[in-house]
């Protein structure tokens, strides 16, 4: 037993953190789980009892990196602040936290309720100088060594996607080949025929809504792929939507693109103090990488560009337009909505044109306004 373990130590609970930063780990990486689970026996050494001992491995799956969506981490925090835990026990300090913030706040509530943290190199005290200088040392070595690997991570990927080799979604109608970096055309030429006909029909309407409405009126079907192009999945058939139609559009891999970086994750406090993340699209000058003439597309970048500049306004000026009953004299490149023939037109002059009734007054009004004028008011 440890000399800073003290018989008021004892008489609280003992708690043995369990963590892997995500769910692939925990399938994997089972030993390190194991290990874990292996420090409830140094508790015992410690002289702690079976039935004072308590794990906590809520947090499995969870990156260490995370503030506020641990809950295990949370309630651990709550039970040291109330003085129910006489010793933390983890294997390594990065399985408590890996940023500095939360872990210099377990560090201040252990050193006020006497409150042990032991890993795998000893048995510390945050209350002593000595002792809040390692396990600071560590909880900065533990951030630091998250920072190297995410850039190391980061980097292969920019890298690989510099040379378009980088295998990310594809949108349907293309999958990747064999080769590094080769996209080719999905094999089934139902899913090409449809999106062909949706940058054929744009070029004669125009419109993206007038191409969605041929699309229905002409029966065809939309096709949805699981796995992002990543690897052929099986095709599902829908019913055609304009926000499908208008991404079609509107997507530079059609047009024999490789682009990557096309939005940002931006983090921002919500409404109840909590942290959240929302993906914000960049400007086409502001992708991080963007390689025309990539692989074979469906159009061509100028048509591309031409593309996104003629359909911009329609997007930007309406919603979505809910899809119409079909009916067989409906026009398959109508250009306006609601279209304005001479009907409408005859109405709009008609009302322009009818003379407005005269306002009356009634008796009874004229009496109140006589009477408020008496009184002065």
């Amino acid at each position: 037993m440890s000399d800073k373990v003290t018989a008021s130590h004892l008489s609280r609970a003992a708690v043995i953190y369990v963590r892997q930063s995500t769910l692939a780990q925990v399938e994997r990486n089972t030993e390190s789980t194991a290990r874990q689970y292996d420090l409830v026996q140094r508790a015992r050494q410690l002289g702690w009892p079976a039935g004072a001992i308590r794990v906590v491995d809520g947090d499995l799956g969870v990156s260490g990196s995370v503030t506020g969506q641990r809950d295990g981490f949370e309630g651990v925090l709550a039970e040291v602040a109330l003085g129910q835990v006489g010793i933390i026990l983890a294997l390594e300090v990065s399985r408590l936290a890996r940023d500095n913030a939360a872990w210099y706040r377990l560090l201040d509530l252990a050193g006020v309720c006497d409150t042990l943290v032991a890993d795998a190199d000893g048995i510390y005290h945050p209350a002593l100088f000595n002792d809040r200088l390692v396990l600071g040392m560590k909880g900065m070595m533990s951030e630091n060594e998250l920072h190297v690997l995410r850039a190391r991570l980061e980097g292969g990927i920019r890298n690989k996607a510099a040379r378009g080799e980088l295998r990310r979604g594809l949108p349907v109608g293309l999958a990747w080949g064999e080769g590094d970096g080769e996209v080719v055309f999905h094999p089934d030429e139902a899913v090409t025929g449809v999106i062909a006909t949706v940058f054929s029909q744009f070029q004669v309407c125009g419109s993206v809504r007038a191409t969605w409405l041929h699309l229905r009126e002409q029966g065809l079907r939309w096709p949805l792929q699981k796995g992002a192009g990543l690897r052929p999945s099986e095709i599902t058939w829908v019913e055609p939507t304009y926000h499908a139609v208008h991404t079609t559009l509107t997507h530079p891999a059609y047009a024999g693109a490789y682009v990557y970086g096309r939005s940002r994750d931006e983090t921002r406090l919500g409404p109840g103090g909590q942290l959240r993340k929302r993906r914000r699209r960049l400007p086409r000058d502001q992708w991080e990488v963007l390689i025309p003439d990539h692989h074979p597309g469906f159009t061509d970048w100028d048509t591309y560009l031409a593309n996104r500049t003629r359909s911009a306004p329609t997007s930007a000026r309406r919603p979505a337009p809910r899809a119409p009953a079909r009916s067989a004299r409906a026009a398959p490149c109508s250009r306006a909505w609601p279209p304005a023939g001479p009907a409408a037109a005859s109405s709009r002059s008609s009302t322009a044109a009818r003379p407005r009734r005269p306002r009356t007054t009634t008796a009874r009004a004229r009496t109140t306004s006589s009477t408020d004028a008496g009184r002065g008011t």
